[in-house]
């Protein structure tokens, strides 16, 4: 079945971030998501907000910036929020903007080979596994979390070229794609990601007008191979009950069909 998310970008200041939860919770949207620019919210810190503020609803993070955080402190992190809020988190990584990891002093050479190391490393200590590696960016020694997550939240990549896509397609459950994605350039980034079965494709999708969030738009990206779309609101959006009721008329809509 086909999932319909709705965004809550940056740009929602983090107090307004619990009214906004609760209001898509209560519309019935099945999956906020959040994504974590240099300089807002934290996407963590925020995930938990939301996820302790509401009952039901569903919060995938896309994406995390890699540069930004040492993998076992991620981690640490992702494992709490999972143990408190189980099977109620999915979490994206990526790149980061590279002049935003430059200002921070986090720019790498090889982000690609600093993600790899990230993801192999992340997945393997929420498993619980006891983890020693050498890396170029990741060095770990006898690390094993003593609170793992019973069930570890899925990992996606937040990927576009095709070196990455291909990095998701190995090491991640799902791949995330950004709203300036057509759908045939879903169909080509599907074909770079090679993830085999179950490989989730989770797509934004810019809704600046009612019409954008009708099910025959919709459906374009659905029948590309997205198996997640998330409207993504206009950055000046201040009311978004609109939308929070096209994306939950849009999940009832795809759930009968």
């Amino acid at each position: 079945m086909t999932r319909i998310g709705v965004v809550l970008r940056p740009e929602v200041p983090p107090e307004a971030i619990v009214e906004a939860a609760r209001a898509a919770d209560h519309a019935g949207v099945d999956e906020v998501w959040l994504w974590e620019d240099c300089f807002f919210s934290g996407g963590l810190s925020t995930a938990a907000l939301v996820l302790a503020s509401t009952d039901r609803v569903n919060v995938g993070i896309g994406v995390l910036p890699t540069p930004m955080r040492n993998v076992a402190s991620t981690a640490m992190e992702i494992a709490t929020i999972a143990r408190v809020h189980p099977r109620r988190l999915r979490v994206g990584l990526g790149h980061g903007v590279q002049s935003w990891m430059g200002q921070i002093g986090a720019r790498v050479k090889s982000p690609l080979t600093l993600l790899s190391e990230q993801m192999e490393a992340l997945t393997s200590l929420l498993a619980g596994e006891m983890v020693t590696v050498q890396g170029r960016y990741v060095s770990l020694d006898q690390v094993k979390l003593n609170w793992p997550p019973a069930q570890s939240p899925p990992l996606l990549v937040g990927a576009t070229g095709p070196k990455t896509l291909a990095l998701s397609g190995r090491t991640g459950v799902g791949t995330i794609l950004t709203s300036e994605t057509s759908p045939d350039q879903v169909r080509t980034a599907i074909d770079h990601i090679d993830g085999g079965p179950g490989h989730d494709v989770v797509v934004y999708v810019s809704c600046r007008s009612d019409s954008e969030a009708d099910p025959s738009n919709v459906q374009r990206w659905i029948d590309a191979g997205a198996t997640t779309v998330v409207l993504e609101p206009s950055p000046d959006s201040s009311d978004l009950s609109g939308l929070f009721a096209h994306a939950a008329s849009l999940t009832a809509h795809f759930s009968s069909h």
